[in-house]
């Protein structure tokens, strides 16, 4: 790919050694062009591997370090839009190895058998998918061996632990991530989505900016109060839950639920349960709910005011479970068109799961050998760069699908890609559009095409697609027909 992207993409890079910022230059252009492989395979020979290893060795080179020119980059992009999606979510990272472990890895999981780490992630989208880069990130790692029963915190005393001290603090540090980038960029409207494991009362009650909002899937089923006075009392309140359901329907809407199969056969949660592909109505009502603080923040005397919007299936099919949505936020509701956009928004969370597919199927991180966390960790930085671009290239075929394809790739690797594809065919005069190259790059990777559906390749077949597409460009500016005019890059 042309490599322009990386210069803009680590422009402020300061590693503390000039020799430092120019490898992770060259290694992040060897691991883009061949995501897929392992670090010898993609640096080519021995002394550009043993380069690359030497770089993640170095106490320089750490995992902020390397991820902070991405992030100084990410921003700029958010700077030019109107509406950002922030979204985040965690992923557990399998380090586990047949004999001996990974020297610095924790227990992930809920044995004590799978060692690795986990990856808590902040990425920026655009609402209609494209990923602008990483915002945040930060990585969690327990402890390597399991505490003795009589040695844990008894549940009932689990409340009293500062919110500090949990694992689950990192969604509100991922929320004031959001807001101070927020105040940075105050033309943007930053919105920080995420999961059912962030209805986390102290995110919602923490102080934010005009253009910094929460969009959370409801986990835990409040009471809702109408005043302070009788938020401060004792007394059984209405929940959110009943509060939505009593509202009229403001609309109806249909839509195409995919099918499911668990990833455990012997899961009982009822969200990943097995389900069918079918057509489903949902109707969609909201309202504004007070909801009282958890009976262990009682002294704060906190009340938090938020717009509920809820999607719920009133007539699912016999068998099936009732699809069902609610969403808490601070983004208005006065009209449909908002709600909607509510709606739209948090279906776009997915695509950090897409994201984290594309990080450990794609790039493969949980295979990477290293003997210490230390060293790996570096190297995860680089792939997370890694990850953006390829997930970056496949969805702008869909988001900008007309736009020239030269975008992104340079003359070679278009010309070398349609030569290939399509043999018999002249060159055309001006360059594929973005749409049109996608669908190549996905064909080479083995993407089928069907005909009469718009669907596009999705990020497996994309990396592996653009590794050819690299090869055919270095061929082509080695061996074709413009050969002599590419002598000086190669």
């Amino acid at each position: 790919m042309d490599n322009d992207w990386i210069a803009n993409e680590l422009k402020t890079t300061n590693l503390d050694d000039q020799r430092l910022n120019h490898r992770l230059s060259e290694i992040l252009r060897a691991l883009s062009e061949k995501p897929n492989v392992s670090i010898p395979a993609a640096c080519g020979g021995h002394t550009e591997t043993m380069a690359a290893y030497r770089f993640f060795d170095n106490d320089k080179a750490t995992f902020a370090k390397i991820l902070q020119p991405h992030r100084d980059a990410t921003e700029c992009r958010i700077a030019v839009q109107k509406v950002v999606l922030c979204v985040q979510d965690t992923t557990e990272l399998d380090f586990t190895r047949p004999t001996q472990q990974i020297r610095g890895t924790g227990l992930i999981g809920s044995g004590d058998k799978r060692h690795g780490s986990y990856l808590h992630l902040l990425e920026a989208f655009v609402p209609d998918g494209p990923p602008l880069g990483a915002i945040w990130a930060k990585n969690v790692i327990r402890a390597s061996e399991k505490s003795p029963k009589d040695a844990k915190t008894p549940r009932r005393h689990h409340n009293d632990i500062p919110i500090e001290e949990k694992e689950s603090f990192r969604w509100l540090e991922g929320y004031r991530q959001t807001i101070a980038l927020a105040k940075r960029n105050p033309q943007t409207d930053c919105v920080c989505v995420g999961d059912s494991e962030s209805d986390i009362f102290e995110v919602f009650a923490e102080p934010r900016g005009d253009n910094a909002h929460l969009l959370v899937r409801m986990c835990h089923d409040r009471s809702v109060v109408h005043n302070e006075e009788e938020a401060a009392t004792e007394e059984e309140h209405r929940r959110i839950r009943d509060v939505v359901y009593q509202t009229p329907i403001l609309a109806t809407k249909s839509v195409f639920v995919r099918a499911r199969t668990p990833a455990v056969a012997c899961t009982k949660q009822p969200r990943q349960q097995v389900r069918k592909s079918r057509d489903a109505e949902l109707d969609i009502r909201s309202c504004c709910v007070t909801m009282n603080a958890p009976k262990h923040l009682r002294n704060r005397n906190d009340f938090v005011t938020m717009n509920v919007v809820l999607v719920s299936e009133g007539n699912p099919p016999q068998g099936e479970q009732a699809i069902e949505w609610i969403l808490l936020t601070t983004l208005p509701i006065s009209t449909l068109a908002e709600i909607l956009a509510i709606i739209e928004y948090y279906t776009c969370r997915w695509m950090i799961e897409v994201f984290f597919k594309t990080l450990k199927s794609g790039c493969k991180v949980e295979s990477l050998q290293f003997e210490e966390m230390d060293r790996l960790l570096p190297c995860l930085a680089v792939y997370l760069i890694v990850s953006w671009r390829v997930f970056m290239i496949c969805r702008l075929g869909r988001s900008l699908p007309e736009t020239s394809c030269e975008l992104i790739f340079d003359a070679a690797e278009w010309k070398s890609t349609y030569r290939v594809m399509y043999p018999k065919r002249a060159l055309p005069k001006k360059p594929p559009s973005m749409n049109e190259m996608i669908r190549m790059i996905g064909e080479l990777g083995g993407w089928v095409a069907t005909p009469g559906k718009a669907e596009m390749p999705g990020p497996q077949t994309t990396w592996i697609g653009l590794q050819r597409v690299h090869d055919f460009a270095r061929a082509w500016k080695l061996f074709g027909p413009e050969a002599e005019k590419y002598k000086k890059d190669v």
